[in-house]
């Protein structure tokens, strides 16, 4: 199976994030589906050739995880841009579920923000347990490494310094108003299960 890029130019022109900043993002996020493409194409050569007890194996399947999960983890995040501002309807169902699952809406965002800040580079994202419906914030060292198992990402922030350094430097707090502000909460409420 071969990925193909998505197509995301429509967020071009969206407040908060500048033309340079998201074409910068795109390229990025292209660069991870050609080496996702690449990875598999050369383990299924390793494959095929019975070298899989090889280190070059080993470090091409550990390689994997961070590819692949750069490709979509980029895909969840700007499929869920697009939006034009705060979650109007907290009496549906995904409101309902953050105030189920945090207390209230407004605990949510202050812990998810505050999620976003933590130092370092990663992400933040809202997730949810397949096993319990419990919805929870979690930070995300590099892209392989700390997802929960069995759990749905529901809404991905990228806060690698690329995501944002273009337009806000290193305020990141700046930056994670102006993503609230280009939520598309429909997307993010129809990965609810």
């Amino acid at each position: 199976m071969t990925y193909t890029a998505k197509d995301f130019s429509d967020l071009i022109g969206m407040q908060g994030f500048s033309d340079t900043l998201l074409k910068n993002h795109f390229t990025l996020y292209q660069g991870y589906v050609t080496n996702t493409n690449k990875l598999m194409d050369l383990l299924a050569v390793m494959l095929r050739e019975d070298k899989m007890g090889s280190p070059q194996y080993a470090e091409l399947k550990r390689r994997m995880g961070f590819e692949f999960n750069g490709m979509r983890l980029h895909e969840y995040y700007f499929e869920n841009l697009g939006g034009t501002g705060p979650l109007l309807h907290r009496a549906g169902q995904l409101g309902k579920k953050l105030a189920e699952d945090f207390g209230s809406y407004e605990n949510w965002e202050r812990d998810f923000k505050g999620t976003g800040m933590i130092r370092g580079i990663g992400w933040a994202i809202l997730y949810q347990d397949n096993e319990t419906r419990k919805l929870f914030n979690q930070w995300i060292n590099e892209h392989e490494t700390g997802h929960p198992a069995g759990c749905i990402p529901v809404l991905v922030m990228d806060v690698f310094e690329h995501a944002y350094i273009v337009d806000y430097g290193l305020k990141r707090v700046d930056y994670i108003e102006g993503f609230f502000k280009n939520i598309n909460w429909r997307v993010v409420e129809g990965r609810l299960k």
